[in-house]
């Protein structure tokens, strides 16, 4: 305890604020020159998008750093060695990278860890200059000031997520939930882009149970993705789609595998994690998906029955990220694990996310009391 308390170096912490304020000045200032002709909620909510593209690139360039091996490329938080930038802390890092060609500390890591910090910083920035904005407009949101509040704390809660990753030494739970933070900080700003669109979308009831069935599941699934990739069990199971030459793994060990409190490539007892727990960890995820795949397919099929062309829309843009999730999740494994795959299938995850979501929110617009009471005084025409 007192090794991680010590690891942490807050004298960065004003110099990476004030970072942090100037490299969000660059997305401001493209988005008021951008929208300076709109109205104060186009302009609002176009901001709120540009946010919500950030963050999906940041939730990308998260997966870059763990893939990269660049999670402690700076082994201490919120700066690197004490210091704002990798430039700055050279000396230590090619010091650490003499002793450790190969280890966690190397000038490319570092940068590339540092990059992803500048990245959140910024994304921060922005969701504070929302909610600021959101309180002087509270009276014409379309939606409750707690959304712009609520995502504030989130990203919080994902700085310690991101603190805890570091100082705890990619301890898999803290990682597991940091990848998941990500995810749904990502959500929280869809249902405000939405919000603002008021876009609603008429479902049948069937099809909206499927569709809270689909999320669900899809959460469940992304916590398994995500414990996978923080306990490297990507290629645990090689071939597809067997695993290891069967059909069922015999030599699984599941109890050891999801021990959740436990330290990376170790086990919940001590001595090192078991090879035929990460064949559990990974045949999880496998089978998993093959739910979670019927689950979207059905789904798509539901969407593609209802009248309109939005529901359509909808359900082709599902067919085809199920595809891609799918075709990436298999490539990982049959190319093993190359950089470019991986990134493609937590790109999708984030996008099937997005999906689902925005889905959720204009069924949830259609079905929402001021709509129905709006349709009673103004029927559609037949």
């Amino acid at each position: 305890m007192n090794g991680a308390v010590a690891a942490v170096d807050f004298s960065p912490a004003l110099h990476l604020l004030m970072l942090a304020a100037g490299l969000a000045l660059v997305p401001l200032a493209w988005w008021a020159w951008r929208h300076r002709g709109d109205g104060p909620s186009a302009r609002r909510a176009a901001l709120t998008l540009l946010t919500l593209f950030l963050t999906f690139d940041l939730v990308v360039f998260g997966a870059f750093t763990r893939l990269t091996d660049s999670g402690l490329g700076c082994p201490d938080w919120p700066g690197c060695y004490g210091e704002a930038s990798p430039l700055a802390a050279s000396a230590q890092i090619a010091h650490a990278e003499a002793q450790q060609p190969t280890g966690p500390v190397t000038q490319y890591k570092a940068w590339i860890e540092m990059i992803h910090r500048y990245l959140a910083m910024t994304v921060g920035a922005l969701i504070v200059a929302l909610l600021v904005i959101s309180v002087r407009a509270r009276r014409e949101l379309p939606f409750s000031l707690a959304w712009p509040g609520l995502t504030l704390a989130w990203v919080v809660v994902q700085g310690l997520f991101g603190k805890y990753t570091v100082t705890l030494k990619l301890y898999p739970a803290i990682v597991t939930l940091h990848l998941f933070g990500g995810l749904v900080l990502l959500a929280l700003l869809m249902v405000q882009v939405q919000r603002y669109r008021q876009q609603a979308l008429a479902l049948t009831g069937a099809t909206r149970a499927l569709l809270a069935g689909a999320l669900l599941l899809l959460v469940m699934q992304v916590l398994l993705g995500a414990w996978v990739s923080t306990n490297y069990a990507v290629l645990a199971c090689q071939g597809f789609p067997q695993c290891n030459g069967q059909w069922w793994p015999e030599a699984m060990d599941a109890t050891q595998g999801f021990t959740i409190l436990r330290h990376l490539g170790r086990a919940g007892e001590g001595g090192f994690l078991p090879a035929e727990a990460l064949v559990a960890i990974h045949w999880a995820h496998r089978v998993f998906a093959l739910v979670l795949v019927a689950a979207l397919l059905a789904l798509a099929a539901a969407l593609w029955r209802q009248p309109g062309g939005a529901a359509r829309r909808a359900a082709q843009a599902l067919l085809l990220l199920t595809a891609w999730q799918a075709g990436s999740g298999a490539a990982n494994v049959v190319l093993q694990w190359p950089l470019a795959a991986a990134l493609m299938h937590t790109g999708g995850a984030a996008a099937l996310v997005l999906l689902l979501v925005s889905l959720q929110v204009r069924a949830a617009a259609d079905s929402s009391p001021a709509r129905a009471a709006a349709a009673m005084r103004h029927p559609a025409p037949q």
